[in-house]
């Protein structure tokens, strides 16, 4: 009967992994989960990590769901900067995160990850065929803010931070065990050919048409030159330019 069960969890969550919607789906879907998360600065993510931070992974719809087995997976997107912490954003990387655990869970839920890989050896785990977080990749739940100040020695060391938002409570999470790799039949979807992750996220390839919204977003919170505008102004950007495709409407 276990076994049975067992059988049953893994094909149900493999069965909604690929039932999930387009890559071009996911690509506006991360734009806007980062944006409606910086738009909240006091319970966003702290702008001064975000400026330090060299690449970024976000799971629009991290899934977890299960009876004997609770199974996590989704798929998402990692950005990271050329030339490292500082500079503009590249092109995505399309990624899958899988973990599981056993545990009696019952029904599924639909959470949001950020993640930000703080330094260039985290940025190297991107380019790796699959790595493990909390094993090969040091990862610990990101503090929530305007500033890091009260950062814990876990924070400040690891090579990832992470956070999750579900029915709209935004707060670091650690995704220890969980496993992160290049999604290939994605990317070469998104990109017309076969690219290892090394040549997306370092090789100066352009980002696909349907890219666009996320850089852009991605751009407008974390450059250096914007600095000097409060993290509020960009939310009323978001919100009058909400408004306004509301009116053409």
């Amino acid at each position: 009967m276990r076994k049975f069960a067992l059988a049953l969890s893994l094909s149900s969550a493999a069965f909604l992994l690929q039932a999930a919607d387009t890559a071009a789906e996911r690509l506006s879907d991360s734009a806007k989960v980062f944006e409606e998360i910086m738009a909240t600065p006091d319970k966003g993510i702290p702008q001064d990590l975000l400026e330090k931070a060299n690449c970024v992974v976000i799971v629009p719809g991290m899934k977890q769901a299960g009876f004997i087995v609770g199974a996590k997976y989704g798929k998402g997107f990692a950005v990271c900067r050329k030339g490292g912490a500082g500079g503009g954003w590249g092109a995505p990387e399309a990624i899958r995160v899988e973990g599981g655990s056993f545990g009696f869970q019952i029904g599924a839920s639909n959470t949001e990850v950020v993640m930000l890989v703080m330094n260039e050896k985290g940025m190297r785990r991107l380019t790796e065929d699959k790595f493990t977080l909390g094993a090969e990749a040091t990862v610990a739940a990101g503090p929530v803010g305007r500033q890091s100040t009260a950062q814990t020695d876990a924070q400040m060391s690891a090579e990832i931070l992470s956070w999750s938002r579900s029915k709209g409570l935004f707060a670091g999470i650690a995704l220890t065990g969980a496993t992160l790799r290049p999604d290939n039949d994605v990317n070469q979807e998104l990109y017309g050919t076969k690219l290892t992750a090394r040549e997306i996220l370092t090789g100066g390839t352009q980002p696909p048409t349907a890219a666009q919204p996320l850089v852009s977003t991605l751009t407008r919170y974390s450059r250096h030159e914007s600095a000097d505008r409060p993290a509020e102004s960009h939310a009323k950007d978001a919100i009058e330019g909400t408004a306004d495709r509301k009116k053409k409407k």
